[in-house]
């Protein structure tokens, strides 16, 4: 699932609708209004038709939602489950206010958690967690933190994005792959080719912010790189973590030269097609998500490549082994016709072992409990695994919620953009207006 460079743009419109008023329907029944538990016996729950929407398309991700959906109906079979695919947030959001919300939702992008949970959109589910008596320790911090906001649990995790270090074996030749960001840029200069006179025929690693998945938020755990202050403003100025991510990599764009780097980096091959630079040998490694084990399989069967956690800040080697996390989320919207049923099946694809083993295994996500991470049935190579050990570990990290949405990591990429262009002058001045921007936003945001 390679969606989530694609859904900034379907998050900010789905924000903009959210800042708005909240319709849904006034007299539907509220999650957790019935006293009896639902438990998990077949004869708790009234037979009843709830409907969930999705965002998966394919035809192998569309049956391995329907095959991760039997289980529910094989334990509930009172319960009839329809299922809508290739729904975007931007329609679950307009469905709510317009008084039409389905039983239970599902959305590729958590930017829009925060505003989900505050404008009431996705109903609370804190109550029945408790009532259930669900340990959500049994989820990673990071994966806790991206489904709420302000302690509104309005949503749950279902599967996780994650990133790491690919590289090309035979153009690493007998290096190994960095641990630290010094490392990193000592084989980037190695292992990258030009002709004569200056032109980039191979990269040893790209650092541009403007290349595919190089984006703030996924660079930001190299460093330990803050969002927020405890208050919620922004640290973007403060926090010591962005100074040093972008000096760093503006010495290694300046040594590439801003120039030959950029046209470089134009020349390459779609970031969603089998002409990916990776594939082809232009670039020895690059940050990418888990989802491209499977494409590489499907695209770039001979290619001979392992992976790796990022490189870290030189002096935080605690760091090494960690990454950037955020995943699919799913809830109960506003005015769900039958939310103690559609709680069940959000319980049931969130917490249940095979549930989220057969998902992950279709569409090759990471899952997020303990125990389907350990699951015997999870499909894994020493490559995806990678991916599952960094998900796991303790300093992994996502972007916090925020009532921003989008709009904290668009203004900052925006002038990272210009940070390698050259044309920031005064990086504690630029830094500090990114933080105005951001929180100038947040007051009208009501944060």
């Amino acid at each position: 699932m390679h969606r989530r460079s694609l859904t900034l743009a379907t998050a900010a419109v789905a924000a903009m609708a959210l800042t708005a008023c909240t319709a849904g329907k006034e007299n539907a029944p509220a999650l957790g209004a019935d006293p009896k538990p639902a438990g998990s016996a077949t004869g708790s729950l009234l037979a009843a038709s709830i409907e969930l929407w999705h965002g998966f398309n394919t035809p192998s991700e569309v049956k391995a939602f329907e095959e991760a959906v039997a289980g529910f109906r094989e334990k509930y079979p009172q319960i009839t489950v329809k299922l809508v695919k290739g729904v975007q947030d931007d329609q679950i959001t307009q469905a709510v206010r317009g008084g039409k919300a389905p039983d239970v939702a599902s959305s590729f992008s958590t930017d829009n958690v925060a505003q989900w949970c505050k404008s009431g959109t996705f109903q609370d589910l804190t109550p029945v967690i408790a009532r259930d008596g669900i340990d959500l320790s049994v989820i990673p911090e990071a994966s806790r933190a991206y489904t709420e906001f302000e302690g509104r649990r309005c949503t749950m995790p279902l599967l996780a994005d994650v990133y790491g270090l690919y590289y090309n074996k035979a153009l690493m030749g007998e290096n190994k792959p960095p641990k630290t960001l010094s490392e990193l840029t000592e084989l980037a200069k190695k292992l990258t080719v030009r002709d004569p006179d200056g032109t980039i025929k191979v990269a040893g690693f790209l650092p541009s912010f403007q290349y595919y998945e190089n984006v703030a938020s996924h660079l930001a755990p190299m460093v330990d790189a803050k969002w927020y202050n405890p208050d919620g403003t922004s640290a973007v100025g403060s926090d010591p973590g962005w100074k040093r991510l972008l000096k760093w990599q503006k010495e290694l764009v300046d040594w590439y030269g801003y120039d030959k780097l950029d046209k470089f980096r134009k020349s390459l091959g779609q970031e969603w097609s089998a002409e990916h630079p990776f594939y082809k040998g232009k670039i020895a490694m690059v940050l990418d998500g888990e989802w491209r084990t499977a494409m590489i399989a499907n695209e770039a069967k001979d290619l001979d490549y392992g992976t790796a956690p990022l490189p870290v800040a030189d002096d935080r080697p605690d760091l090494y082994g960690s990454g950037f996390t955020s995943g699919t989320v799913i809830g109960v919207p506003k005015g769900a016709k039958n939310p103690q049923a559609a709680w069940e099946l959000v319980k049931y694809l969130t917490t249940d072992t095979q549930a989220l083993v057969t998902l992950s295994n279709a569409v090759r996500n990471v899952p997020t409990t303990k125990a389907s991470l350990e699951s015997p049935d999870l499909k894994k190579d020493a490559n995806f695994q990678t991916f599952l050990d960094i998900f796991a570990h303790p300093k992994t990290s996502t972007v916090p919620s925020s009532a921003n949405s989008t709009f904290n990591q668009e203004s900052l990429q925006e002038f990272m953009g210009r940070w390698e262009k050259g044309s920031v002058k005064d990086l504690d001045a630029g830094l500090a207006d990114v933080d105005r921007r951001i929180n100038d936003k947040l007051k009208l945001s009501g944060g």
